[in-house]
Order: C-alpha cells, then sequence, then structure tokens
C-alpha cells in the first residue's frame, strides 16, 4: 500500500491508542486557576494524552447553562465557524467566520496527521469562510434580524479594531485596513495592507488579534509560535510568539512583549490602564501541566516560552538551553487552568450586570489534550484595584454533552451596545448572549 495512506491510518491507531492508555489525572482542575498556584513535577510520556471531544453541535431547543440570575438566547444562527468579534459604536456586531489556513507543513509527519486529526474532530480545519458578517438587531429585542455579509475575500481574519474611520483586520498574513462610515451594512473598498505577519506552509498558530490603545495611535497584534516548543527550530519562531506594538502614524512596528506562546484575547483593564492578554501555554507534559494564564503586558518583558514556563520553570526538552532568558522571565499574574484553550477576554466596564465590573470574562475554548477534559465555558475572573482577587466564577457552561461530545465551544467574548455578554460558538455556529433573568 503507497505510504501516503498508510500514514493516516498509523496517526489514528495512534491517537486511539493514546486515547485509551491516558491516565487521568488525580489534582482538580480548579488548583489550577489563580494568582497563587502549585505546579506539579512534569510528566512526559512516548505518547501523549489524547482525549478529544467530538464536535456535535447543539441539538433543536438546546443551549449552554448560564449562572443564577441570568439567561441565555441566541443572538445569531447559522453562522460558518464563528471565531471573533467586534462591537461597533453604533450597537452592530462585527463576526468573524473563520478558520486555518491551508499549512501543508505543519501535517507532515505522524505527529502532524495526529494533529490534523484530532483538530478536524474537535471542529476545526475546515475550509475558512475568510469573511466577516455584519449583525444588527434592529428592534433591540437581543435577537440579530439583520445579517450582511461586510467583507469578504480575507485569508483567515481574526482579530478586528475600530480607530475613527478605519477598521483595522488582522489576516493570518497581514494586518489590513479599511474605510468604515457608521451605519454601513458592507466594506466594498479592497483595503490596504498595512503590515506583513509571520505565516507561510509551516503556520502553527494562525490566529493574530489586534486592539487599539485608548488613544487610537498605536495598534498591539498577537503572534503566536510556530510550534509546542519551537521543536521546529528558532529559525521558525522569527517574530513569533509575542506582542507587536504598531504606530499608525509611521507604519513601524516593534516587539513590545515578547515570550508568550499563544497569545489570543486582549484587553484594557479599565482600573489599572493596562493592557492584558491570555495565553494558551504548552503541551505534552501531562494532564497537570501546563495552566494557561492572563496577565498584564509589561512593554520589553520577556514571558518565558519557549526555554521555561510559568516564569522560571525551566522545559527540558528545549534544546539549546538558555539560562541567561530564564532569568528573565515573568511569572504570569493569574493561572485559567490546564489546557482549558483560553482564548477570548473582555474585560467588564458596562452597567447592566454590576457583579461583573472591572473583572474578566473569559472564553475557554476546551483541552484535546487532558484527561478529565477542562475548559469548555465561560468564566469570570474578579479584580480589585486592578489585580485579580479570587477564584474565577463560572458565567456559561454545559457546552461538553453528559456523553463527553462538544455540543459548542466558546472563543471570542464581547461586551454589546447595553452590556450584555456575546460568546462566539464556533461548533454551533451561533453567537450567543448572557444577559439578566427577568
Amino acid at each position: 500500500m503507497n505510504s501516503r495512506f498508510l500514514l493516516p491510518i498509523a496517526g489514528s491507531a495512534i491517537a486511539l491508542l493514546a486515547l485509551r492508555c491516558a491516565s487521568p489525572s488525580r489534582s482538580p482542575i480548579i488548583e489550577s486557576y489563580g494568582p497563587e498556584i502549585q505546579l506539579p513535577e512534569p510528566k512526559s510520556s512516548l505518547i501523549p494524552t489524547v482525549n478529544i471531544a467530538p464536535a456535535k453541535g447543539w441539538p433543536i431547543d438546546a443551549m449552554p447553562i448560564p449562572a443564577t440570575g441570568l439567561k441565555v438566547e441566541a443572538f445569531a444562527r447559522e453562522l460558518e465557524h464563528p471565531r471573533w468579534l467586534q462591537v461597533l459604536p453604533n450597537g452592530d456586531v462585527l463576526v468573524a467566520e473563520t478558520d486555518a489556513p491551508p499549512k501543508p507543513d505543519d501535517s507532515r509527519g505522524v505527529k502532524g496527521v495526529i494533529m490534523k486529526l484530532v483538530m478536524r474532530r474537535a471542529g476545526s480545519s475546515h475550509l475558512s469562510a475568510n469573511r466577516i458578517s455584519l449583525l444588527r438587531d434592529t428592534n433591540n429585542d437581543g435577537i440579530a434580524d439583520r445579517k450582511t455579509l461586510f467583507l469578504q475575500n480575507l485569508n483567515s481574519p481574526f482579530g478586528m479594531a475600530l480607530v475613527g474611520n478605519m477598521l483595522y483586520v488582522v489576516n493570518t498574513d497581514s494586518l489590513m485596513r479599511f474605510p468604515y462610515q457608521e451605519g454601513a451594512t458592507q466594506i466594498t473598498a479592497k483595503g490596504t495592507k498595512v503590515l506583513d505577519l509571520p505565516n507561510g506552509a509551516l503556520n502553527h498558530h494562525w490566529t493574530k488579534n489586534v486592539i487599539a490603545n485608548p488613544a487610537g495611535t498605536k495598534l498591539y497584534i498577537t503572534v503566536g509560535s510556530n510550534s509546542n516548543v519551537a521543536e521546529n527550530g528558532f529559525d521558525k519562531e522569527i517574530g513569533r510568539a509575542l506582542i507587536l506594538e504598531f504606530d499608525i502614524t509611521s507604519g513601524t512596528a516593534r516587539p513590545f512583549a515578547t515570550g508568550l506562546r499563544n497569545p489570543n484575547g486582549m484587553g484594557w483593564q479599565p482600573q489599572s490602564s493596562a493592557l492584558w492578554t491570555v495565553v494558551n501555554e504548552r503541551d505534552e507534559l501531562g494532564n497537570d501541566l501546563v495552566p494557561d494564564y492572563m496577565t498584564s503586558v509589561k512593554d520589553g518583558a520577556f514571558y518565558g516560552w519557549p526555554y521555561s514556563y510559568y516564569g522560571q520553570h525551566v522545559d527540558k526538552r528545549v534544546k539549546p538551553q538558555n539560562p541567561e532568558m530564564v532569568a528573565r522571565a515573568i511569572k504570569p499574574d493569574y493561572a485559567l487552568g490546564n489546557h482549558t484553550a483560553s482564548l477570548g477576554l473582555a474585560f467588564y466596564t458596562a452597567e447592566l450586570m454590576p457583579q461583573y465590573r472591572g473583572g474578566a470574562l473569559i472564553g475557554q475554548h476546551g483541552s484535546w489534550n487532558r484527561k478529565p477534559r477542562s475548559g469548555y465555558k465561560v468564566i469570570f475572573v474578579p479584580f480589585q484595584n486592578g489585580r485579580p482577587d479570587g477564584k474565577p466564577k463560572d458565567v456559561l457552561t454545559g457546552f461538553l454533552s453528559a456523553e463527553g461530545n462538544a455540543l459548542g465551544r466558546p472563543v471570542g467574548v464581547a461586551i454589546d451596545s447595553v452590556g450584555a455578554i456575546l460568546v462566539a460558538d464556533d461548533v454551533g455556529n451561533i453567537i450567543w448572549r448572557v444577559s439578566p433573568a427577568k
């Protein structure tokens, strides 16, 4: 038999073996949340844990479970892999309908085949819609009754930021700028590329997010690593695992913070005015390492990847070692649970739900490599005086069925014009809206 047919078969067999052989964690997942946590010793194995929640979607009339005192409804349905949200000043909601671009070098070898199978079974790695849609609620009933094709022919778009009359969109390979007029339901202008971003046939973490500073003079852009722990070579990590600062006037960019394996959501903390981000950490060190995290982002700071994790815990798999860089590594501010795939971040500044004011809402896409599974929910982390204060609280759960299937997976989180919480669900193909129960 041709080897190109044998490789997927071998990959499937190894993935199945990994699932059957995986030993469950004996530590409650809540122990890996908080400003201060104890990390266990790393565990390595020939076959890493694979524990996929197969993507099934929501049965008719089913929906996630909101926290007490809240209700949830579908703001919009029948989307195509919605990942990220942007609320415009007039209340319109932009949603990036997107998936990974072609990246053939990322699926080579048995490990690459396994990862491709894992992502497809988990609801990703399908042909990307490559568009941004606009959702409008014309009668203010909490349900979008108008949907228009806002931007199309993009390249795996993700983050969006409006600065004045310019909308910035981050493709997987570039930062684009489009003219915007308030109330417009479509942009037909071709747009202008203002910055190239790392991409290519090997494009391991393809999602890139963008946020503007409050003054509207600078943009901050997340770029994830091209590997788990630089196993593809350090030359493949140039310009990656960092947050860029882009000066709008000069058109120049510089690394703002580095050593961030896969940063995604960003937000300005309302009490301190500091930039914060959520980061997906490394894999294959066991069920209980390494926790994803959120952290304030300091100019010029280094956060460890790939040489160390959660501060200065050395990752011995990385060759060559670099003690000087490890000594510079900053410990993150708050752990978000092992393998939770925390992606969305929105600080709550509205009045509608005062119990959330000043704190962070986080969309946890959910694990594929932990037993038992973790994440698959939206959580709230309270803040006091600009710092995280206490354990997280569930806001929206029920994304996993009793059988262990993924009915949905939360990604981007945003606050709408009246203060309700919007959640992009890329398996359910729905935008959920959470508001007070009446």
